[in-house]
Formats: structure tokens, C-alpha cells, sequence
């Protein structure tokens, strides 16, 4: 967070009963995020990316849908808990998420993704590079140098290089002209181009080094066979894991319902959905709190950066 967001908030903080609620609620949706979801998918991911040479097509998906959730709640659920703490502590901090899953374009991706980072490399590498102010090569120029210093943010290794040079790369492709096709194309295939891409590049993003990122590639595109799957990820398989898989997929796949539902002006509704959401938050709360006693200590993988 930069200082001018806040400036105003360290002289004069609201505490109310009501803000510590709301902040509360966020805090609990973030630790359900992190522990009911990205925790419980971390073992498949292990499995595939650490212990599996050469996969096959069925497991190189497998562990890569794995990941592209758990990253993805692992780091929400993050920065929901610093929100909602910061509403209890009486600081309004803004959403670093936008459900980037939902995204038609690499472009539109970045603008959902990591928001704080985002805004930061475009307010402080972006624009005084000149931004889009130049030539067309300059402002590719611009996009790849961006990505570049971005990736290696992240950690000094190739891959995290590779994956800055990816999106950079897919960015101007797009202000090269494909957002025009985009524009033109059913929205399922739009979204499909998206995840795609952004999936491609988390291989990039968890492998440890160029090969194993490779050896990944060559599992997705099936050349390490089609259908066959070890025991080890057979055993990572579990019920607990699908479930919080397909949940994981489908709610940060789900467009936004939430703003549909307030409109709606059905007696009685607002009450029923209050009371809902309360006992909903609270379950999550006495769910997150059994599986964190039951498991062990699992970091957040944004500690690392």
C-alpha cells in the first residue's frame, strides 16, 4: 500500500461495532480461502510439480488446475484477512482481487489480478517510461520491460523471468491487434483464451527450474502419454482434495452474484440473506478453525516474495 492511501485514515480512524463486523467477515472468508481451499489442493500441486517426472497429460492437468487454484486462494485469502483485520483496526484498504478468473483478456486479467502490485508497476515503471505516450514499438517496448522487472520481483530464476516475458508477450499481442479479434468472439471462448494463457504461464510461475518447467509442457501437450496416472497422485486424489478443487474452480471461475441478488427487491429477502450469510460465515469460521488444528503449519506461498 502507498502512504497517500492511508494518509488520512492514521489521523483519524472510524471504529464502530459495524466496520469490526464486516472486517471480521472478510478475515473469516480469507482464512476459509487459505486453509478450506488452497491448503487442502497443496498436496496434489506438491505431488505433480515435486514428485512426479515426466507426467502424463491426466496428471500434468490435474496438478496445474490444482495450482492455478491454490495460488489463487492462497494469496486472496491472504489479502481478504489483511482487509478484514484492517476494517477491525478502522483502516478501509482496498480489494487486491477482482475475480481475475472471470478475465476476457491477459489485459483485463491484470487489471483484476494483484491489484496493488499492478497499480504500483504502472504508476511507477509504466508511466515514467513513457507508457503509451510513444511510438508503437516503444510502447511495446515498454509492456515487455515492465513484465520483465516484474517477473524478476518475484525471485532471481529464469522461470520467474520466462513468466514475466509470457505475459508481457501475450500483452502486446493484444495491443497489436488481437483484442479487436477478442472483441468479435463468443464470450466462452474469450474466457477460454484467458485462463489458458494464464494457466500456461503458472507452470512457469511453481516450477523450480527451466527444465521441470518443460518436462510440465511436455506432460499438458501429452507426450509423456495421455491417460495414465502414478499411485502417489492416485493418493493425492482424495475426496477432501476434489472437493475443494472443483469448489475452488467453480467460485473463482462464478461471475460476481452477489450485486444481482441485492437487487432484488423481494419482501422479507434482505432479512433471509442476512441471516444466511451469518450462519454461512460462521460455519466457515468453526470449519477453518477444526482444520487448522487437525493440520500442520502451511505458509503462505507469497511469503517467499
Amino acid at each position: 500500500m502507498r502512504y497517500k492511501t492511508i494518509a488520512r485514515q492514521l489521523r483519524s480512524r472510524r471504529h464502530t461495532l459495524g466496520r469490526a463486523s464486516i472486517g471480521a467477515r472478510i478475515f473469516i472468508i480469507g482464512l476459509a480461502q487459505k486453509i478450506l481451499i488452497a491448503d487442502q489442493v497443496a498436496i496434489l500441486v506438491e505431488t505433480v510439480f515435486d514428485r512426479t517426472s515426466a507426467p502424463s497429460m491426466l496428471e500434468a492437468w490435474t496438478g496445474l488446475l490444482a495450482y492455478t487454484v491454490q495460488i489463487y486462494f492462497d494469496f486472496c485469502g491472504y489479502s481478504n484477512m489483511a482487509v478484514g483485520l484492517g476494517f477491525i483496526l478502522g483502516f478501509s484498504l482496498p480489494r487486491n482481487f477482482r475475480l481475475p478468473y472471470t478475465a476476457l483478456s491477459i489485459t483485463d486479467f491484470w487489471r483484476r489480478w494483484h491489484i496493488s502490485l499492478s497499480s504500483w508497476l504502472r504508476d511507477y515503471l509504466y508511466i515514467p517510461l513513457g507508457g503509451s505516450r510513444g511510438s508503437s514499438a516503444q510502447l511495446y517496448r515498454n509492456l515487455i520491460l515492465v513484465f520483465l522487472l516484474c517477473g524478476l520481483w518475484h525471485g532471481a530464476n529464469w522461470t520467474f523471468v520466462l513468466w514475466g516475458a509470457w505475459h508481457g508477450a501475450f500483452l502486446v499481442i493484444e495491443r497489436m491487434g488481437l483484442n479487436r479479434v477478442l472483441g468479435r468472439l463468443p464470450v466462452a471462448l474469450r474466457w477460454a483464451y484467458t485462463i489458458l494463457a494464464v494457466m500456461g504461464g503458472w507452470v512457469l510461475f511453481r516450477a523450480h527450474d527451466v527444465g521441470g518447467a518443460a518436462a510440465m509442457y511436455a506432460g499438458l501437450l501429452g507426450w509423456n502419454g495421455i491417460g495414465a496416472m502414478r499411485l502417489q497422485v492416485h493418493l493425492a486424489l482424495e475426496p477432501g482434495v476434489m472437493l475443494a478443487l472443483a469448489a475452488g474452480w467453480a467460485f473463482a471461475t462464478m461471475p460476481a452474484w452477489g450485486p444481482a441478488l441485492r437487487r432484488l427487491a423481494v419482501p422479507g429477502l434482505a432479512r433471509l440473506r442476512a441471516t444466511v450469510d451469518t450462519a454461512w460465515t460462521f460455519g466457515l469460521l468453526i470449519l477453518s478453525l477444526l482444520y487448522a488444528a487437525a493440520g500442520t503449519y502451511s505458509p503462505f506461498l507469497y511469503f517467499r516474495f
